[in-house]
């Protein structure tokens, strides 16, 4: 598990990550929510008093455990599934930061529940965080989140606890005295990366790879983002692209978990930007009616890449936050059925109202789903000028 020294240093390198996420600075007397599960309380100890020592007015909040998120979804009408609490919307307008540690006790929980029934109160709290959104865009808000090893975790990926707890330290680096410092040369060395394929005019991305024949278009004003503290670890850079130029085929080879639901060997077919046929070895049902969620759950809202040389995780981790930053020998490519984000706009992200994001092909959906391909592959660019160049191979940026 994880020693005193090593949740130390958990926290040091979340309040880099919150402090970086986040575009304004914070100041005394700011809102910061902690999240948590149970099992990490531990941290979150230690966190709730580096926020009081920073000066900020720090909020614990403990999750739901998987019996009452259980019984939430089984034995609630239409009306408790959509129920907001009183002062939700004014918190959320008032909240100048986030740290969310995730810990579950269970991932397979919601399996015999109704997937309409997730997606309704999804769908009923998504206005909450499109607040979160525009704070963030006006760089009042900034978020993090990070997960702590637990033996669910470490049973779903076909490892032991120890194991499990090793790849998180080496994934964030907690093995080293200063692991910030680790931080900051990964995060130099992304904005250089991220500046190369940032001055390229690209009119489509092409991915291959054994089973998958993808192209995405940018779109206009689009810029690669990431490695910006917001997860921690991250090592993935992305954009959002114009979802309307989507086609041809993607396959996730790796098994994903989403509302406690287990879902493995996806396969997406796209035309004229829309998935038109969806299918999977295991959870089919469920994934289809995910897509289903609203009118964009079906369409990109994501294309990312990450670099083998960023990341050192190495095997399957049960979690989402981990897999989509899979390093392995071939690095990973993953794409998000549903949601954009507006931090890929090249440009101001307040200007970007609903009718821009309209406009320039920006996603919107309750849903997110992040899916994940680890196989050997080269990503093409064709260029406005017609020159077709090689960004991304073998698990390498080609920078």
């Amino acid at each position: 598990m994880l020693g005193a020294r090593h949740l130390e240093r958990y926290a040091d390198v979340l309040i880099w990550g919150l402090t970086t996420a986040r575009a304004g600075r914070f100041k005394k007397g700011d809102i910061v929510s902690i999240r948590y599960d149970i099992a990490a309380r531990p941290l979150a100890e230690i966190l709730y008093a580096r926020l009081l020592d920073m000066g900020l007015n720090p909020l614990q909040r403990a999750s739901l455990s998987p019996r009452m998120e259980h019984d939430f979804y089984s034995r609630s009408n239409g009306t408790q599934l959509t129920f907001l609490a009183p002062g939700d919307e004014e918190l959320f307008a008032s909240l100048n930061g986030s740290i969310s540690l995730r810990a579950p006790d269970s991932i397979t929980h919601l399996s015999d529940v109704r997937p309409d029934k997730i997606g309704k109160s999804i769908v009923a709290r998504k206005h909450l965080n499109d607040i979160l959104d525009r704070r963030e865009a006006e760089g009042l808000f900034g978020w993090t989140l990070c997960i702590y090893p637990t033996e669910e975790l470490a049973r779903h990926a076909g490892l032991s606890l120890e194991a499990y707890a090793d790849q998180v330290i080496r994934a964030c680096f907690l093995g080293k005295a200063d692991p910030v410092s680790c931080w900051k040369t990964i995060y130099r060395d992304a904005q250089s990366i991220k500046k190369w394929l940032n001055r390229m005019e690209v009119q489509s991305y092409h991915v291959e790879s054994a089973n998958v024949d993808l192209e995405i278009t940018p779109g206009q004003r689009r810029k690669w983002v990431g490695i910006s503290g917001h997860n921690i670890p991250s090592f993935e850079l992305f954009l959002s692209p114009d979802w309307r130029g989507t086609k041809g085929s993607f396959y996730s080879d790796q098994p994903t978990y989403r509302s406690g639901n287990y879902v493995k060997g996806v396969r997406l077919e796209f035309r004229a930007g829309s998935v038109v046929r969806a299918s999977a070895e295991e959870g089919e049902e469920f994934l289809r009616k995910q897509i289903r969620m609203d009118s964009g759950a079906g369409r990109l809202g994501e294309f990312s890449l990450t670099d083998r040389r960023f990341s050192k995780i190495s095997t399957f981790m049960a979690n989402t936050l981990y897999d989509e930053n899979y390093g392995g020998t071939s690095g990973n490519c993953h794409v998000a059925l549903g949601a954009s984000y507006s931090d890929t706009y090249d440009g101001d992200p307040k200007e970007l109202s609903g009718e821009k994001k309209k406009e320039y092909g920006f996603n919107d959906s309750a849903l997110h789903w992040d899916l994940v391909n680890t196989e050997k592959k080269r990503v093409t660019a064709l260029l406005k000028t017609g020159k077709r160049i090689t960004i991304y191979e073998n698990g390498l940026f080609a920078f």
